[in-house]
């Protein structure tokens, strides 16, 4: 019996890390200007688009349902659902605050997408009385759709497409039906013949909620931030990057900001969802956050967090360094803040609410 043996010198990695040298980052940011930016800007949005296949998007009327509401201390929950593209439905919660601190509204808005280990809406909802999800939200601190109802937003937290009651149902069976799958791959690998990804998917999505939002008379959307953590701030970054109407106003990226080298290409291993094609030749991911200055901008990073990559804190430094760039084009350095807590991939949430809510005027916690 012949045994194969892996050895590194018949790795591909290498190769690709000398093309991303070579070829990488064509389109990323280095202007000079506030009108060099805005023609920065609008040709990388339209490259984005073009390679994640949001272009590729078909809007429709939205027949918003509301089939459930359950009251709850200082707010209620609503299970919606609505239509994004034609037969393709996302369901969501809507947690609105009833408690008289909050007033009558309407009320500033917050997205609330998740990331990954979620369940899909339930884990930023805060559905504690479901046993796995109570354990999620210990771990990763991840009820914090609840954190900003608190707070004084209406907290929209959505299923993306492959998550909760959006999750793949071949695959859910093949998974044993458990809560916390995903169907990320699976869908990546029937859209991308098709000239669409998950990425363009799930920033639709939330520019579709955003749709929503408008239509409801307690939501004052003029005053519309989103956030999330991990894959939630991989919706957040793309959502808002790709927001060329300035419709989300404020945003906080957790878990979810560093260099692609090293934690991404590296780290090949991650969930599909990540990759998007031809992305790594087009920008970095501090490109990404240079695209939505001079909004607020809040990135939160553990500094043991292992996506960091294998330089830590200073891979997610290099990005936050391009990014800064931008806000400094426009005297806007304050609208961007690093919050680097001691702790693992996880949401913080100590700064990032009572600064979003001073952004966006809501009720600041105790």
């Amino acid at each position: 019996m012949t045994t194969i043996t892996a050895s590194d010198r018949f790795s591909v990695l290498p190769y690709l890390h000398r093309r991303m040298t070579s070829h990488g980052r064509r389109m990323g940011f280095n202007c000079k200007s506030r009108t060099a930016f805005a023609s920065w800007k609008r040709n990388l949005i339209t490259r984005l688009k073009e390679i994640t296949g949001f272009n590729t998007m078909l809007k429709s009327s939205l027949q918003p349902r509301i089939t459930e509401t359950v009251t709850l201390k200082g707010y209620k929950r609503e299970r919606i659902e609505i239509q994004v593209e034609p037969g393709i439905i996302m369901t969501l919660y809507a947690l609105v605050p009833t408690s008289h601190s909050a007033g009558k509204g309407p009320y500033p808005v917050m997205l609330c997408p998740h990331g990954h280990a979620s369940g899909g809406k339930y884990s930023p909802a805060g559905r504690s009385d479901i046993p796995q999800i109570r354990k999620q939200i210990k771990e990763y601190n991840y009820d914090y759709g609840v954190q900003f109802c608190k707070a004084g937003f209406i907290a929209l937290c959505p299923d993306a497409r492959g998550f909760g009651e959006r999750v793949e149902p071949s695959v859910h069976r093949w998974l044993n039906k458990d809560l916390l799958t995903h169907s990320c791959l699976f869908i990546n690998q029937m859209a991308y013949p098709l000239g669409q990804t998950v990425t363009g998917m799930w920033a639709w999505d939330l520019h579709r909620l955003i749709d929503y939002a408008e239509t409801r008379p307690d939501c004052d959307t003029s005053r519309l931030g989103c956030a999330g953590l991990s894959g939630g701030g991989l919706q957040t970054l793309w959502a808002t990057a790709l927001d060329d109407r300035n419709r989300i106003k404020a945003a906080v990226v957790s878990g979810y900001f560093y260099g692609y080298r090293e934690s991404l290409l590296d780290k090949h291993h991650h969930c599909s969802c990540n990759y998007v094609p031809h992305l790594y030749e087009l920008a970095d991911m501090g490109d990404l956050g240079a695209l939505i200055a001079p909004r607020p901008l809040l990135i939160e990073t553990g500094d043991a967090d292992p996506l960091n990559g294998e330089s830590g804190v200073s891979n997610v430094k290099s990005q936050v360094r391009i990014t800064r760039s931008a806000y400094r084009l426009f005297r806007a350095e304050k609208q961007l803040i690093h919050d680097i807590f001691h702790g693992g991939h996880q949401w913080h949430g100590k700064i990032a609410v009572p600064w979003i809510s001073e952004k966006l005027s809501a009720t600041t916690p105790a």
